[in-house]
């Protein structure tokens, strides 16, 4: 699991600094998560192939966090490509994407799937075998998601040797890998965990920007492996936050710490702050795990 930060701070792009945007790695997928200004430029600095680009979840309907997905659904276009996109994003994702590319002409020759939300409670938006994906409600100004990403329990890892010396036929492989007991030619029954290894672990990251504190989304995000969670102000900022429905570094971490998380990662900074590295320091008073600050740019191995 990969996470490339794009962009990580709060309303407008700077010179220096660009409003949300990653790109998640998990498994054969890349998920690109909300596309504020200037998202395909940060994608080709990255020099991703972003052409792999299949889903894309958007948050919320504030500007920072989708004025850049125009753009980049006209690049695909003049790239001429021809698979399928999936747009997540609330209701009337569809009609401001739609309406600009009416009033430009520029109508797409692949298929555009928008999948517009309106639930206020936890749903699973996008499945396959591999990775489940669902939607984590946040407390904003105007209807807002989060997102958990898992995957799924891959197939268990043969034990070769055991296998062989038990001369057990190929064509039992498959149903060993499934998780299945082999049963020889003499009625005695292989237990499959003699004759396997565990699978890879599983892994999780939730996405929560915007929103207020709350702690509802705790039960939806309890035990995630990493959880990016916004931290628009610092402590000294805290009555900020409840006219504009943001959080403070302390906060972000009271929820990592209730949801026995295991990597916190901040983001979604106030432009007033010079000094990025304050928002760990307060965090860190509250969540005694992994606490990282994201970075424009910064890529993530997790």
């Amino acid at each position: 699991m990969k996470l490339t930060i794009l962009g990580c701070y709060a309303a407008t792009p700077r010179t220096i600094t660009n409003p949300t945007s990653q790109v998640l790695e998990m498994g054969s997928h890349m998920f690109l998560i909300d596309a504020g200004e200037g998202t395909q430029v940060q994608l080709r600095k990255k020099k991703l192939k972003f052409q792999r680009i299949n889903h894309i979840f958007i948050s919320h309907l504030h500007g920072d966090h989708f004025y850049g997905l125009i753009g980049l659904i006209s690049t695909f276009m003049l790239l001429n490509r021809q698979t399928d996109l999936h747009v997540y994003g609330p209701k009337g994702i569809k009609e401001a994407i739609l309406l600009q590319l009416r009033l430009g002409n520029s109508f797409t020759g692949y298929k555009l799937f928008f999948h517009e939300l309106t639930s206020k409670h936890s749903e699973v938006v996008f499945e396959d075998n591999k990775v489940k994906v669902t939607t984590i409600p946040l407390d904003h100004r105007i209807y807002t998601n989060g997102y958990l990403f898992e995957s799924k329990p891959g197939d268990r890892k043969l034990r070769i040797g055991a296998i062989e010396d038990l001369k057990i036929d190929r064509c039992y492989y498959q149903k060993i890998k499934n998780g299945g007991d082999i049963t020889l030619d003499d009625g005695t029954v292989v237990a499959n965990k003699d004759i396997t290894y565990d699978p890879e672990p599983t892994e999780s990251y939730a996405f929560c920007s915007d929103t207020y504190y709350s702690e509802a989304i705790v039960p939806i995000i309890k035990n995630v492996k990493v959880l990016y969670h916004e931290s628009t102000f610092l402590d000294s900022e805290e009555s900020y936050t409840e006219r504009t429905k943001h959080c403070t570094a302390k906060q972000a971490a009271t929820i990592a710490k209730l949801a026995d998380v295991g990597t916190l990662i901040l983001g979604h900074y106030s432009t007033r702050y010079n000094d990025i590295t304050l928002f760990k320091k307060e965090a860190e008073t509250v969540f005694n795990g992994t606490i990282l600050n994201a970075e424009d740019g910064k890529v993530f191995d997790l």
